[in-house]
């Protein structure tokens, strides 16, 4: 069996037992409903940006987890500039949000961040067993990703003023799926400690997820 490389051909030298995503923030909002998620997705742009700023301090890395708007030829730096440098609805929530060169990003052709996307190799490079799952919108993209998440063994944390919704009601139906069915940890922002949040991770760390994924397997054959 090959031995893993110690980073992405250069471009992934982070290690960190947590990872904080960032789902579909990067979007011009230009589809029916757009206006009224804008109301809830400049708040928790805000707040995504706060907990940003902690995470670089920390060392955490940031992974924005991106739709390609079905343009195939599409990269995320053309995402990026449509986004704040064209009229569009989503300009302002882009500007609060903007990657920085620290930043890696991963476009994704569907709901989930995992869906035939890079995602999962990156985390494995970096040696992630926590993700902060933050984005739009709660009860489909970031629930979608959450639920990929949690079928690979992802500690997950959901800080519920970091994703946002169409509705208030399907906002809080999706956290509380995530919390209940996912065993997220589902808090506010303000409320996550990182330093805390790494130090548990990172004893848990030695156990591959191929490894204990195994051992789960065995265990509901018996």
């Amino acid at each position: 069996m090959p031995v893993p490389k110690s980073d992405l051909h250069g471009n992934a030298p982070d290690a960190s037992p947590v990872a904080l995503l960032i789902i579909d923030t990067i979007n011009d909002l230009e589809f029916e409903g757009g206006a009224r998620l804008l109301d809830s997705a400049l708040p928790m742009a805000r707040r995504i940006a706060a907990l940003k700023r902690r995470a670089s301090a920390a060392g955490v890395p940031t992974i924005y987890v991106n739709d390609n708007f079905g343009r195939w030829r599409s990269d995320f730096h053309r995402i990026v500039a449509h986004c704040l440098d064209d009229d569009v609805r989503g300009r302002p929530v882009a500007e609060l949000l903007v990657p920085d060169e620290n930043d890696y990003f991963v476009l994704k052709p569907k709901h989930s961040g995992f869906y035939n996307t890079t995602l999962d190799l990156l985390l494995d490079y970096l040696q992630a067993r926590t993700l902060i799952i933050t984005g739009i919108a709660t009860d489909v993209c970031v629930l979608f990703t959450a639920a990929d998440a949690y079928m690979r063994d992802f500690h997950l944390v959901v800080p519920r003023d970091c994703v946002a919704a169409l509705t208030p009601a399907l906002h809080t139906s999706a956290l509380q799926q995530m919390r209940t069915v996912l065993k997220a940890d589902v808090l506010a922002s303000r409320d996550i400690d990182l330093a805390r949040l790494a130090r548990a991770t990172g004893a848990t760390r030695a156990k591959p997820r191929a490894r204990r994924r195994g051992a789960r397997q065995r265990q509901a054959r018996r």
